[in-house]
């Protein structure tokens, strides 16, 4: 059997920062006839809550799926700025209704700070045409999370439910970060404890959490790969992310 390592120890030598994220942001997750026919995708890798950007480079690969067919996306990325550092945007026009799945790979990032390798398998849900058939797709990534909560049409104050995996297994008790992307800034942690939230799946590795308030919001399920890679002629760890991002809607009375 496996032996898994969260990346606590890792994240123990960082600043108190928040955590970093893979992250794609889509301009709607629920995208309706009237509204159009497409929505604009950022790609980045970034504190969410405090607004700091970093480097992102071409990813290794950025594909959407539907009905159990992934498309590669790469080629249609173009570069710009996301708080105010290297990211890449994209414009996806759907063709059919359903769930698509949309999924970022990047290459593996060095972090002095953490003297380690992160890479972040990161993905979002949008649905089209009021169509939510797929909600709960698995892609078979390295890691990732599988919803048990529809990842959408969910209001603020309802709790998400996501399943760890890795290698396709669940990962028992696995340590998840839950971050707010603090878009308009408008947002302030009384604690620096508080910008970067923690929770733990359970025995089969199921997490839930629940919302306070509308917007983005990020969960990273973080292990360690059990094989190391070089860096300047050394072993150094390699942290394995699983990341997806929900929306929550604001509470709506007339």
């Amino acid at each position: 059997m496996k032996t898994l390592m969260t990346a606590a120890a890792l994240a123990a030598c960082a600043s108190a920062a928040g955590a970093h994220y893979g992250m794609i942001i889509p301009s709607d997750n629920m995208l309706s006839q009237e509204e159009g026919r497409s929505v604009d995708l950022t790609l980045s890798f970034s504190h969410p809550f405090e607004g700091l950007g970093m480097v992102l480079e071409m990813p290794k690969e950025f594909t959407v799926t539907h009905e159990g067919e992934t498309t590669s996306l790469l080629d249609t990325l173009e570069e710009t700025q996301v708080m105010d550092d290297a990211g890449f945007a994209t414009e996806y026009r759907f063709e059919r209704p359903g769930t698509h799945v949309f999924s970022m790979t990047p290459k593996p990032y060095w972090e002095p700070e953490e003297d380690a390798f992160i890479t972040h398998f990161t993905k979002t849900y949008v649905s089209a045409y009021g169509d939510d058939a797929g909600w709960d797709a698995e892609l078979g990534l390295k890691t990732e999370i599988v919803p048990l909560s529809k990842p959408f049409a969910l209001w603020a104050g309802n709790v998400f439910q996501g399943i760890v995996k890795l290698d396709g297994e669940p990962v028992p008790y696995a340590e998840v970060e839950v971050e707010y992307y603090n878009e308009d800034g408008s947002a302030a942690a009384p604690s620096d404890l508080m910008i970067t939230q923690t929770v733990k799946a359970d025995s089969e590795g199921v997490f839930t959490y629940a919302a306070p308030t509308s917007g983005w919001w990020g969960f990273a399920a973080l292990n360690t790969a059990e094989e190391p890679m070089q860096y300047e002629g050394e072993d150094k760890a390699h942290e394995l992310g699983a990341v997806i991002w929900v929306h929550f809607e604001p509470w709506a009375t007339q």
